[in-house]
C-alpha cells in the first residue's frame, strides 16, 4: 500500500506544469505565508502554460512580483449631489434703532422713506422698530452677521440697489416673506441682505452684501433721509440696537 502511494512528484505534476519546470517538495515544515505564496504562484502558472518560462527556479521575489501583477486596486466612488450655496434664515428679533447722534428712525407718512429724527418728549410712538432676521451664510464668518431688516408689523424691508450710478437705500414691500427664507448668492434677493459688524456695546454698522463698501448711514443734519454712504462720506454709520420699549405719549410726529 505504501509503495502504491509513493510516486514521483515530477510525474504527478508534469501534465500541468510548463515544459522545463519541476515541482520539488521539501520535507522541512512550511510556514503559512509560504503556502499562500505557493498557491498563488501555482494558480498564476496555470493561466500561463503556453508561455515560455523565464527560469527553472523561482525565488520569493518572483512570487511576490506575480502577486503584485495580479493585484487589482478597488476603489469605491460615492456620488454626491452638492446643495447650492445659500443664506438660510435663522431667527428674528425686534429692535429699537438710533444713530450715533441719538436720533431715531422715523417713517415719513405716505412715503417709502426713513428719516433720522431727534424726537421730543411724547413723540416716542413715532419711531419705527426693526425686525432683524439673522441668516446662516454659505461660508461661516466671525467678522459679521448677515441680516435682513423689516419694519415691525409691516412687510416693508430695507434693500440696497442702484438707481442711477450709486447704490441707494430703499423700502420695498415683500408680499411673500417665504422668498426670504433662503437666498442664493448672485440672486436678485441679495439686495435685502446686510452684514452687521459689531463695533461696541449694542453698536454696529450695516454694510450692503451686494455692495461691500456701502453702509447704511444718516446725514449730519436732523430729519434727513437714511441712505447708503461710503466710509469716507461725512455721514454717521454707527447704529445702536436696543430692545424695544413701549411707546409713551400721544404726541404728533
Amino acid at each position: 500500500m505504501e509503495s502504491e502511494m509513493t510516486c514521483n512528484a515530477t510525474e504527478m505534476w508534469s501534465p500541468k506544469m510548463p515544459e522545463g519546470l519541476d515541482l520539488e517538495i521539501a520535507h522541512h515544515p512550511l510556514t503559512m505565508k509560504r503556502v499562500v505564496k505557493l498557491i498563488i504562484a501555482m494558480d498564476r502558472l496555470k493561466g500561463k502554460v503556453s508561455e515560455s518560462p523565464r527560469s527553472t527556479e523561482f525565488t520569493d521575489d518572483n512570487l511576490i512580483d506575480m502577486l503584485l501583477e495580479s493585484a487589482v486596486e478597488e476603489r469605491t466612488v460615492f456620488e454626491r449631489t452638492a446643495k447650492p450655496a445659500q443664506y438660510t434664515y435663522n431667527f428674528q428679533s425686534p429692535y429699537s434703532v438710533m444713530d450715533s447722534e441719538q436720533r431715531h428712525l422715523v417713517r415719513v407718512p405716505n412715503s417709502m422713506e426713513l428719516h433720522a429724527v431727534m424726537l421730543q418728549g411724547g413723540t416716542g410712538n413715532c419711531q419705527v422698530q426693526l425686525n432683524m432676521a439673522t441668516y446662516l451664510p454659505p461660508t461661516p464668518s466671525t467678522e459679521a452677521v448677515t441680516v435682513t431688516l423689516c419694519i415691525k408689523d409691516t412687510n416693508l424691508y430695507l434693500s440696497c440697489h442702484k438707481e442711477g450710478n450709486e447704490p441707494s437705500l430703499h423700502l420695498e414691500a415683500v408680499d411673500d416673506k417665504n422668498s426670504l427664507l433662503r437666498i442664493t448668492p448672485g440672486s436678485d434677493m441679495v439686495r435685502f441682505l446686510f452684514h452687521k459688524h459689531v463695533t461696541g456695546l449694542n453698536n454696529s454698522t450695516l454694510v450692503s452684501v451686494l455692495f461691500s463698501n456701502w453702509y447704511i448711514s444718516t446725514a449730519e443734519e436732523n430729519n434727513k433721509p437714511v441712505d447708503m454712504g461710503q466710509e469716507s462720506a461725512r455721514r454717521h454709520r454707527i447704529f445702536k440696537f436696543l430692545p424695544p420699549k413701549p411707546a409713551v405719549g400721544d404726541g404728533e410726529c
